[in-house]
C-alpha cells in the first residue's frame, strides 16, 4: 500500500469514527486491541487485508471506497450516511442475532479452513461447479468466502464471483448465508451435516439460490464441501475451480454420486443425503 494511499485510508478512517462517541467505542464494538486501532488512526501500521475488510464490514464500506482520496470519500459519506452502528445494535432484531451469533459460535472453530465445494450449476444445466470456500473465525464471529471461476465458453478469460457471508452451528447443523459481494444482486443459503469426527473431511448438505441465467428461478441443489485443509496454495486451489463435464475424471465418484439431485417416489420433500 503505497503512502497517499496509508493517509487517504487513515483520514478515512477518522472520518469514519467520528460517527462514534469515542474511538474506544468503536474498538470495543469491532472487538479490536484499542492499541492497535491507533496505529492505523495515526498512521504508523498498515492493517492487513483480512482486517481492513473486517473494518470496513463494520462500517458499512467497500475495502476499495475506503482508500479513495479524503475528498472523494468524505462526498462518498455525505451521499450514503454511515449508520450509526448504536442505532441497531439495540434493536429487537440485533439483540435477537446477537444471542443467535452467541449460541452458534460454540464448536464452529472447528470447522475452519478451506474447502472444495461440488454442486450441479445452476446457471449451466448439466455441468458440476467446483469453488473455494474459506472459513475463518474473526473475533466472536465466523465468516466465510466462497469463489467461484467460471469459463463456461472455454474461449474467453475466467471470471470470478465472491460471496462473504457468515457461519452458524446450531443444533448439530451447519447454516450459512451469504451474499454476492460485487453486484449485491444475489443470496445464497446452505445447511450442512456437521462432522461427527474428530477429524473435518467431507460435509454434505442443500445449497439454496437463484440461476445466474436471465429468469434467476430459485433453485435447491445438494452440495458437498471436501475439506482441503488450512494453509493450502490458494492460487493454485482457485485455478482448479470451475465447470466440469458431470462424468469428467476430476470428479470422484463419491462425490459425484453426493450431488445428483434426485427424490425417491415416496419423498415430499427434496432432502439432503447425509
Amino acid at each position: 500500500m503505497s503512502i497517499i494511499m496509508t493517509e487517504d485510508f487513515t483520514n478515512n478512517l477518522r472520518l469514519l469514527c467520528s460517527y462514534y462517541k469515542s474511538v474506544a467505542e468503536v474498538c470495543r464494538r469491532l472487538n479490536m486491541n484499542r492499541a492497535q486501532f491507533n496505529r492505523y488512526l495515526n498512521g504508523t501500521t498498515v492493517p492487513t487485508r483480512n482486517t481492513q475488510r473486517r473494518i470496513c464490514d463494520f462500517f458499512g464500506v467497500e475495502p476499495s471506497e475506503i482508500t479513495l482520496s479524503s475528498k472523494q470519500f468524505a462526498k462518498l459519506v455525505q451521499a450514503r450516511p454511515i449508520l450509526y452502528q448504536e442505532d441497531v445494535a439495540t434493536s429487537p432484531e440485533q439483540l435477537a442475532f446477537n444471542q443467535l451469533n452467541r449460541a452458534g459460535q460454540q464448536g464452529v472453530s472447528k470447522y475452519c479452513g478451506d474447502y472444495f465445494e461440488y454442486y450441479l450449476s445452476m446457471a449451466c444445466p448439466g455441468k458440476i461447479l467446483r469453488t473455494l470456500v474459506s472459513i475463518e473465525s474473526q473475533g466472536d464471529k465466523t465468516y466465510y468466502r466462497r469463489i467461484e471461476r467460471l469459463n463456461p465458453s472455454r474461449t474467453k478469460k475466467p471470471f470470478h464471483g465472491v460471496y462473504c457471508g457468515v457461519v452458524q452451528l446450531l443444533s448439530d447443523r451447519l447454516f450459512m448465508m451469504d451474499y454476492e459481494s460485487i453486484t449485491h444482486v444475489e443470496m445464497t443459503q446452505t445447511i450442512l451435516y456437521p462432522s461427527f469426527r474428530n477429524r473435518v473431511d467431507q460435509l454434505t448438505g442443500l445449497r439454496l439460490g437463484v440461476s445466474g441465467r436471465g429468469e434467476r428461478a430459485p433453485c435447491c441443489v445438494r452440495v458437498v464441501y471436501e475439506y482441503l485443509g488450512k494453509n493450502i496454495h490458494k492460487k493454485q486451489a482457485i485455478a482448479q475451480c470451475g465447470l466440469y463435464d458431470f462424468d469428467s475424471t476430476e470428479i470422484t465418484e463419491d462425490i459425484r454420486q453426493s450431488i445428483v439431485n434426485d427424490m425417491k417416489e415416496d419423498d415430499w420433500h427434496f432432502r439432503a443425503r447425509f
